[in-house]
């Protein structure tokens, strides 16, 4: 059984460990057909520093490290000059230092050729590494992680501008550098703006949302199955499941991000973590900044209800910089978000890509937006699972209560005179629903949201061992949920299972769910 390649980023470092490989090397080919000049934007520990390291050894020459893949006898072999960089190694702290960390990683470059600078001027120093490097042929140029010095000052607008300013000279050497080039890749986690850094660069084709491409970063169903298949049967005896019920929690778990809203894929972070620790661990979110993103969430105010199951505009994700986009925009990029489907009129539909992230997220909404701290975080998520353990539905709901109680005033729907009534009930619905579905992810628990039977959408079903509670929330009196439940037929679905109806009441007045009612 070939060793897994979690952390390994050189494609060449993977080839020499004999580690397992989940071939792509088709869209490559696909890739250089189309054209030479291409922007992808993808989440962090997607690949996308693995597909530069690949592109470096193709355009270098290097066939042997691509036997057995579909590119060795679809490629032609032809060594060119590369230019790799990755701006993960540059110093951001300041806009001198970005600049001193391009000048650092053209230097290596020129030497790695055997070339002396004559120059110091970052700009030119550029032009002229790709102008002596295409009179041997044309040149290749890799760039990876593109915005990482705008992304790491997301806090600091000033000197993020001074950054970008920087870039965007640093950049556009690349458009006069066109006739001497090759191919051009450029990835990041953002995709830019018209202004931005590429704003010289009206040649630049961005391929992150384009179907033909969906699939080239992380694993789909078919290639998780015959890729990892000792590694599934493995995990069937450790974890002693069926093999169906084994794929299916990996699925729930961690499949779901979809970059065009029709194709989706698992995240290779997580699944390669998965398989070699077989522990159904939150590995993708805990490898980034949770502390940042409960600031972040604390200081744009984040509600569920805000972005869960709504629809957006491309043209959303490239109107503005990072550091000022809304809040949507920015968790879509960076993978919080993804699209779950796609209508021709409204765009994109967003949600959570999968548990992992739906669950963790969530944690991290009662911890910045819902104001808890972690000691009470994890005292209340002890409580409701215990709750739910002893059918005690009443310490749920105080536990839901107590979680209102901490949500900051401004964030609660607010009386706006241009909705109708039914219009400001939805709303307010809307709110509390997302609130109490955050607050039972954070716990980990197995809840979906509007549980679709044939004659309408629950508004929560928990599953919780063989227990199940199909809830509704309303503004009115609990009995009146509770007859709604039962008048459309709510827990049809669960003949057979140990089946509770809730009816919750909720008092938009004093912020609160004022009763509830169980059967």
């Amino acid at each position: 059984m070939k060793s897994l390649p979690v952390g390994i980023q050189d494609f060449k470092d993977l080839v020499s460990r004999n580690c397992l490989y989940v071939d792509k090397t088709r869209f490559l080919v696909e890739l250089v057909e189309r054209g030479k000049v291409f922007f992808l934007s993808r989440p962090r520990r997607f690949g996308k520093s693995l597909t530069v390291s690949k592109l470096f050894y193709l355009f270098s020459g290097q066939r042997e490290l691509f036997e057995g893949t579909f590119i060795h006898d679809h490629w032609d072999w032809k060594p060119h000059p590369v230019i790799r960089l990755s701006l993960n190694e540059a110093d951001t702290r300041s806009a001198e230092s970005v600049e001193e960390s391009l000048v650092f990683l053209l230097q290596k470059t020129y030497e790695g050729y055997g070339l002396q600078p004559r120059t110091q001027n970052v700009k030119l120093l550029f032009s002229d590494l790709i102008e002596r490097l295409s009179r041997q042929e044309k040149v290749v140029v890799l760039i990876d992680e593109y915005d990482k010095p705008m992304l790491d000052n997301l806090s600091n607008f000033a000197l993020a501008d001074e950054i970008r300013e920087i870039l965007r000279q640093f950049y556009g050497t690349l458009k006069d550098a066109d006739p001497y080039l090759r191919f051009l890749f450029l990835t990041g986690i953002t995709k830019f703006t018209k202004t931005g850094v590429f704003s010289t660069l009206n040649n630049l084709n961005d391929i992150s949302t384009d179907t033909q491409f969906a699939e080239m970063f992380g694993y789909t169903q078919q290639e998780l199955e015959r890729d990892f298949a000792e590694y599934i049967e493995q995990g069937v005896s450790r974890l002693r499941l069926s093999r169906e019920q084994l794929l299916e929690r990996i699925r729930q778990t961690y499949n779901g991000f979809s970059f065009d809203g029709e194709h989706f894929v698992y995240n290779p972070f997580s699944v390669l973590n998965f398989f070699d620790k077989f522990s159904f661990g939150n590995y993708w979110v805990q490898s980034g900044s949770p502390s940042f993103l409960v600031q972040y969430a604390k200081q744009h105010q984040l509600k569920p209800s805000d972005y869960l199951g709504t629809y957006v505009d491309e043209n959303l994700l490239t109107a503005y910089e990072i550091e000022q986009a809304p809040p949507i925009s920015f968790l879509l990029q960076s993978g919080y978000l993804t699209f779950k489907g796609k209508d021709e009129r409204k765009g994109f539909l967003v949600d959570y890509p999968n548990g992992e992230v739906r669950d963790s997220f969530s944690k991290l909404l009662l911890l910045g937006s819902f104001n808890q701290s972690p000691q009470v975080e994890q005292q209340m998520r002890n409580r409701i699972i215990d709750a739910f353990a002893q059918r005690d539905f009443g310490t749920v709901f105080t536990e839901m209560n107590r979680t209102l109680s901490l949500i900051p005033y401004v964030l609660f729907e607010k009386e706006n005179h241009e909705d109708s009534e039914q219009q400001w009930i939805a709303r307010n619905e809307n709110f509390y629903h997302s609130v109490i579905l955050t607050l039972l992810w954070a716990c980990g628990l197995d809840v979906r949201a509007e549980q679709m039977t044939s004659r309408g959408r629950s508004d929560l079903v928990l599953t919780f061992d063989e227990d199940v509670y199909v809830m509704e929330l309303k503004i009115a009196p609990a009995e009146k949920a509770l007859e709604q439940v039962k008048r459309k037929g709510y827990a049809e679905p669960f003949v057979g299972k140990n089946v509770f109806l809730v009816g919750m009441q909720i008092n938009p007045d004093k912020r609160c769910l004022s009763q509830y009612v169980l059967e």
